[in-house]
């Protein structure tokens, strides 16, 4: 939560100046003036600080992989500026936490289930920041914002549908290597479905329905927690 909530604020004050531009983030503070570029400097520090002492009551290799995450969070804002697939970055920055969880429990990474764990993250990040993306892509098009929204364009569905092939696939693969058990796998089989049913009805031409589908992705994260609890009892 502190480091996602720190990757937001980083975002925010890389793009302060873009997000005064577009329709949806015009009110955001920093875009509005409400709060200063110093104040949330001060924000972002007590964040990061309170994510420090958590990350420095686990050992020291999670320590060290825990800080290895830093650089993709300072930078990962500033992909849409230079490549069209700054939701790549972004998965490789908000799923650190397959890594780190792992580690923080177990004293190091278990390859086999971790990689592919984070892996299935990050084709998740795409599906569902892609879709995000679109909400915005004209208003992206006229300040020059990159993103795979305009990379994928009327190809959208197909590239999302792969992306979720590969998040399944993975999934299945870290269970097999985690000795999971049939409620694991429902979940994952419960996931393919609703994300075959949230790419199928997507209108990416309408920014009310790409809000829909990108906020229904919490029903993917709820059923893959539910398979995992009830896959390990």
């Amino acid at each position: 939560v502190l480091m996602r909530g720190a990757g937001c604020t980083i975002n925010d004050i890389w793009d302060r100046d873009y997000d005064r531009k577009v329709t949806r983030t015009a009110n955001r503070p920093l875009a509005a003036g409400d709060i200063s570029t110093f104040q949330s400097f001060i924000f972002l520090g007590g964040q990061l600080s309170l994510a420090l002492c958590v990350l420095l009551c686990l050992n020291y290799y999670s320590i060290v992989l825990g800080a290895a995450s830093l650089s993709l969070v300072i930078t990962y804002p500033l992909m849409k500026r230079i490549t069209y697939w700054p939701q790549l970055v972004l998965g490789l920055t908000f799923n650190w936490g397959a890594l780190l969880g792992w580690s923080a429990v177990k004293g190091s990474c278990e390859w086999s289930v971790c990689l592919p764990l984070y892996f299935a993250g990050v084709m998740w990040t795409l599906i569902y920041d892609t879709i995000y993306a679109h909400q915005d892509k004209k208003d992206d098009i006229i300040i020059g914002v990159k993103s795979t929204a305009l990379r994928f364009q009327e190809d959208t569905k197909q590239w999302l549908s792969g992306f979720s092939l590969a998040m399944l696939l993975s999934l299945c693969i870290t269970g097999v290597n985690c000795n999971q058990t049939f409620p694991y796998y429902s979940a994952v089989a419960a996931i393919g479905a609703h994300l075959a049913h949230q790419i199928y009805t997507l209108d990416i031409d309408k920014p009310e329905d790409c809000w829909k589908k990108f906020t229904s992705n919490r029903t993917v994260g709820v059923l893959l927690f539910t398979g995992i609890v009830f896959g390990n009892l």
